[in-house]
C-alpha cells in the first residue's frame, strides 16, 4: 500500500481539488481559501494568473457569509499563497 503524503506551506498543512486549495487545517479555529479564477497558458502549462484569497473561520455554526474575515485578489498564485499565509500566522497568534 503507498504511503500518503501531506504537502505542506510554511508549516501549514495544504489540501487542493481541481482550482480550490485550502491552507491551514479545518481543526484550526481559521483557514485560507485559495481559488484560481483566471488562468494563462505557457506552452502546454496552465498558469493561475489571478487568485481569491480568503481567511474564513472554520466554525460551522457561523453562517457562510459571516466566516469570511478578510478577502483579495492577487496576480498569480505564489502571492495569493503568501499572502494568505501571512493572514492565516497573524490571525492564529492572536489565541
Amino acid at each position: 500500500m503507498a504511503e500518503q503524503t501531506t504537502l505542506t506551506y510554511k508549516g501549514f498543512p495544504l489540501m487542493r481539488k481541481d482550482k480550490l486549495t485550502y491552507l491551514g487545517s479545518m481543526a484550526d479555529e481559521y483557514v485560507v481559501l485559495l481559488q484560481i479564477l483566471e488562468t494563462r497558458k505557457e506552452g502546454d502549462t496552465e498558469i493561475a494568473s489571478k487568485v481569491s484569497v480568503e481567511l474564513q473561520r472554520t466554525d460551522p455554526n457561523v453562517r457562510a457569509k459571516d466566516r469570511i474575515l478578510k478577502k483579495s485578489e492577487k496576480d498569480g498564485y505564489y502571492t495569493a499563497l503568501d499572502v494568505g499565509c501571512v493572514w492565516l500566522t497573524r490571525a492564529l497568534a492572536q489565541k
